[in-house]
């Protein structure tokens, strides 16, 4: 495996930072070396949010992503903001509310994160594991059974059977 840095971007609340500490976990429970980090505008809900994660075989010497290799981007904002910082050669999963950008440079994901949340599972704060799912069916960067055994223990008691649905929902969204 080589070294992936990852940023996944929206705004506050949508379980961005969450994610990216659920991604981690799941790299460290396979044996991996894993950093996440996080940053969030003044406002808790709604403003800009970013979490990078980085993982890798090797020691993990430099704990800031720079150009990442994949970038997840839940609104058209974070999208406009990080698309610059995408490795050519890297993974863009935009949400299909997301207008795609013009870069024949990348591999490109559009899919519907959101809407599967809100309207096919009836509850918006599963995005980030519904995202979680498709990140691993299209990176396979950490294993399916560290992936949901990370998810089920940072998620509220009482939403594990939400959570493993919403990740399989994910999985299913890239087939």
């Amino acid at each position: 495996m080589k070294r992936w840095e990852l940023r996944f971007s929206g705004a506050g609340g949508q379980g961005l930072i969450t994610g990216g500490i659920i991604l981690a976990e799941a790299a460290i429970l396979d044996g991996k070396n894993a950093l996440q980090s996080q940053s969030y505008g003044p406002e808790a809900r709604g403003g800009a949010s970013k979490a990078e994660v980085i993982i890798s075989d090797e020691e993990i010497s430099f704990p800031k992503v720079g150009r990442c290799d994949l970038l997840l981007s839940l609104t058209q904002l974070s999208c406009d903001k990080y698309l610059e910082t995408l490795k050519p050669g890297g993974i863009l999963v935009i949400d299909d509310s997301v207008v795609t950008p013009e870069r024949d440079d990348i591999k490109i994901f559009s899919i519907p994160i959101l809407s599967t949340a809100t309207t096919k599972l009836g509850k918006p704060m599963v995005a980030n594991i519904i995202a979680l799912g498709a990140i691993h069916s299209i990176t396979s960067i950490v294993s399916q059974e560290s992936l949901q055994k990370a998810v089920l223990s940072r998620v509220p008691k009482g939403t594990e059977e939400l959570n493993k649905v919403a990740l399989k929902e994910g999985y299913e969204l890239v087939k």
